[in-house]
């Protein structure tokens, strides 16, 4: 995986765990974005384990503010 397709592949990652988020927690679906953020932070944190050796490298790092950004942001 090159640098420049980091940020679409945190993006599949974090849409990932949205999917399972709100397929465990339904009522999420109407939580504010900063809500959202912070529970599937929290699910990286706890899920690292079975991600890819790139994918966690990928979100090793990943703060609160870039997956509310990542949310906020909706590619083409």
């Amino acid at each position: 995986m090159t640098e420049e397709n980091a940020p679409s592949e945190k993006r599949k990652i974090v849409n990932r765990f949205l999917v399972k988020l709100t397929k465990e927690e339904p009522q999420m679906y109407y939580a504010s974005t900063s809500e959202i953020s912070r529970s599937i932070h929290t699910m990286i944190k706890e899920h690292t384990n079975r991600l890819s050796v790139e994918e966690q490298a990928l979100v090793r790092g990943i703060t609160v503010e870039e997956i509310q950004s990542i949310l906020g942001f909706k590619a083409k």
